[in-house]
């Protein structure tokens, strides 16, 4: 299933104004000056690797290129900015400016990594080639969507690595953070390797298979264990999964069981039992034990209860029972990172004809930018991803990978195979990128994740993939960053 529109099939409106007030102050300035159809290229990326972890999954491209191809100013938009003022009550925008605005039609080539693929910090995911006053408007939409939507597919493939081959569930939706955070998290999430989810407007969306059983109120509500399961049993018998900690765990796995039976004798089966409280290593192993004296080897025990990476692996090392595990709030929310931190730089402006590369300087060395106009080239050298060397595309790499740090620091990759990550999605304004489904992205996650070396999936104390510039790339940026520090020295006072 692949919607025409996401985002228009949620919102109903267009989404223009979905940005900060800065860029559309800028983007006045700009007009302002007539530097608005100066060509620009930004670069949107993350400057740490999130989790503390050694990788990340890019995950949001289908919703920029929503948001990219709805891109348009309508009357109410523009009806709300003229009512907008400055420090001095009068109107912000001019008239004129928001005439533009109107007429203005998105004209900018994109390039991206797609959705699913291993990315690493400081790798540009997407270019933003175009006229300066688009490029800047559409900034942070690209990075509302990119950085939430990578965050949590990022956790969520962590979170399935603990995993291993049994099913995880996405069961976030209640603790998500708003409307659009519960349906960003289950479609991330999916792209990250979850099962199934919860959210019921996401499987409508989405086509994501949805997956539920009962609460604790169902039992509590008819006040005896035996008779909610007896109940639930006749309005679902293709669905039981019984919650059976309201009370006493493993006498809910014995009811369980009774219930199984009676299922059993009506053509249906018992499909397992959920654990959402307790020593889950200890309950499960008990509750495994009972299940299979009573008949029902084939019965899955389900797990919840504030998991993640960290707990699911120590479960697994403890001996769990458990074939399904449910992940809710520390997915939904990110939970041990808010935030993956994504930034979106100018690189390049072309005036008068050529391309003039831009950098910005940092009294920290990490914030300081890389200048051009950037291409990410992926070694492989037969068996795992080699390395990632971002060059300047109009100059071709020598190959030679150098740490955007540390210089002394390099890495020859010209015996190994390579890639271009940087795929076309839209040129001058128009979709040229044939749009994956959802199962299409997770075999993408999914390959990409076995050619990483798995010193660098590690949760703890994880192996840094080497990232790093083009020998030529690496001298240039550190020739302009002496320029423009000379060339913005303080001004001697008159």
């Amino acid at each position: 299933m692949h919607p025409k529109s996401v985002l228009k099939e949620i919102y109903k409106v267009n989404l223009a104004l979905h940005t900060d007030l800065y860029q559309l102050s800028m983007a006045y300035g700009y007009w302002k000056n007539d530097e608005h159809e100066t060509p620009a290229v930004f670069d949107l990326f993350f400057r740490k690797n999130p989790f503390k972890g050694g990788f990340a999954i890019n995950a949001g491209l289908d919703y920029v290129i929503d948001y990219l191809n709805a891109f348009t100013f309508e009357k109410a938009d523009l009806e709300f900015l003229g009512t907008l003022t400055g420090n001095d009550d009068k109107a912000l925008f001019e008239p004129d400016f928001l005439e533009y605005l109107g007429e203005m039609k998105f004209s900018c080539d994109i390039d991206a990594i797609e959705e699913g693929r291993v990315v690493f910090a400081n790798t540009p995911l997407i270019r933003v080639r175009g006229p300066i006053i688009q490029a800047q408007l559409i900034e942070t939409a690209l990075l509302n969507i990119v950085n939430f939507q990578t965050l949590i597919a990022t956790k969520a493939a962590r979170v399935c690595l603990a995993a291993g081959d049994d099913d995880v569930l996405e069961f976030g939706l209640r603790r998500a953070q708003g409307i659009d955070g519960g349906l960003s998290v289950a479609r991330a999430s999916y792209i990250g390797g979850v099962a199934a989810t919860s959210n019921v407007l996401a499987g409508r969306v989405f086509g994501i298979p949805v997956k539920g059983t009962h609460a604790h109120s169902w039992v509590m509500f008819f006040g005896d264990e035996k008779k909610s399961f007896e109940a639930y049993a006749d309005a679902l018998p293709n669905n039981c999964v019984f919650l059976v900690d309201t009370y006493d765990t493993l006498n809910g796995v014995q009811n369980a069981v009774v219930l199984g039976s009676q299922l059993k004798e009506r053509g249906h089966k018992l499909a397992g039992i959920r654990l959402d409280s307790g020593d889950l290593a200890y309950l499960s192993i008990e509750a495994r034990k009972i299940l299979d004296e009573g008949g029902f080897p084939d019965a899955k025990i389900f797990a919840s209860n504030n998991l993640d990476e960290h707990i699911i692996s120590s479960l697994k090392q403890q001996g769990a029972q458990i074939a399904v595990w449910g992940v809710g709030t520390k997915l939904a929310t990110a939970y041990d990172q808010p935030a993956l931190g994504g930034v979106y730089k100018l690189a390049a402006s072309k005036k008068g004809g050529v391309w003039e590369d831009r950098i910005k300087i940092s009294e920290q060395a990490f914030k300081v930018n890389t200048p051009g106009i950037h291409q990410v080239r992926r070694f492989f050298d037969g068996q795992h991803f080699s390395g990632d060397l971002i060059f300047d595309e109009r100059n071709e790499p020598n190959h030679r990978l150098v740490d955007a740090q540390d210089s002394t620091r390099t890495k020859n990759l010209s015996k190994d195979t390579f890639e271009e990550l940087l795929v076309p999605i839209f040129r001058d304004g128009n979709l040229e990128y044939q749009r994956p489904s959802l199962e299409q992205i997770r075999i993408r996650r999914e390959k990409d994740l076995s050619h990483v070396h798995p010193s660098i999936l590690r949760f703890l104390n994880s192996h840094e993939y080497p990232v790093g510039l083009d020998e030529k790339l690496d001298k240039h940026k550190r020739e302009l960053m002496k320029q423009v520090r000379m060339k913005n020295q303080p001004m001697e006072p008159s």
